[in-house]
């Protein structure tokens, strides 16, 4: 009970002297041996964590989901990703040595930040299953994060061709084009994620953003506001709807806008 109350509270040195005292009165005792091992992680120690977790994941892993999958976190920090992704395909029912295995592996590696692992990961998914969605969507991603837009622009669009009713596919294709200065075709991709997805900003800030590119910025300004009326604390809305507005020859609503994206992104960089 000691360990849990310090647990909650963040202290973890106190909750895992605690944990390691239940354990040596009752070494039995699974939920403190999870709990330690949890704790341990939160701590930055995943390689100790390991063992305690390894010890209470099979008996009570179906009551707390939580410590098998930070036990698979815990394989993934110390590069152990063959018992990784056994932990994630069992936690969702795929077979271990599947394509959909390798692709969940290679996005939690993306999440954990390990961009090269992951697509090691992702085209060893796509080896097993060359027409596998999502694949050619995480590789896209991968490359737009390494600024590589015409590699990206070949993923997304191989990946269009497998999976054509994904809104998303269509924004991150047209992000791409828009970065590869392909202003054309990044707003017709981006008019088909519009269709796909309606209540996402995404597709509307990317079409303003390409739509100044062409000097449209009446039709810039038209979805900007759309997007400012769906999510009015986005920085890079008011940020762009005052280029809009500068480009019409408003010079106080530009004035606004810009003033409005400095407050947003000042309380977002200091909040209280």
């Amino acid at each position: 009970m000691r360990g849990m109350i310090h647990y909650q509270r963040n202290e973890f040195a106190a909750a895992n002297s605690a944990f390691e005292k239940a354990i040596m009165q009752d070494p039995k005792d699974l939920q403190a041996t999870q709990m330690r091992g949890v704790t341990l992680y939160r701590m930055g120690q995943p390689a100790a964590a390991i063992p305690l977790l390894e010890r209470a994941n099979t008996p009570i892993a179906s009551d707390n989901a939580d410590g098998t999958y930070v036990l698979a976190v815990c394989y993934l920090d110390v590069h152990r990703y063959d018992d990784a992704r056994r932990i994630f395909a069992q936690q969702y029912k795929l077979p271990v040595d599947s394509a959909a295995s390798y692709l969940f592996m290679g996005r939690m590696l993306l999440r954990r930040n390990y961009p090269v692992e992951s697509e090691q990961m992702t085209r060893k998914a796509l080896e097993i299953e060359p027409r596998l969605p999502l694949a050619h969507l995480l590789l896209g991603q991968l490359a737009l994060s390494r600024s590589q837009a015409a590699e990206a622009v070949v993923e997304f669009e191989a990946e269009r061709k497998i999976n054509p009713m994904d809104g998303e596919v269509y924004e991150r294709l047209g992000d791409s084009y828009l970065r590869a200065l392909r202003y054309e075709d990044a707003q017709q991709a981006l008019n088909c994620a519009l269709l796909l997805e309606p209540n996402s900003t995404g597709p509307y800030i990317l079409l303003g953003q390409v739509l100044l590119k062409r000097d449209d910025a009446l039709t810039a300004l038209n979805y900007l506001m759309r997007a400012e009326h769906m999510d009015p604390n986005n920085h890079l809305t008011h940020l762009l709807l005052g280029q809009a507005y500068r480009a019409l020859g408003r010079k106080e609503d530009a004035t606004r806008e810009y003033k409005s994206a400095e407050s947003i992104q000042n309380s977002v960089e200091n909040p209280k």
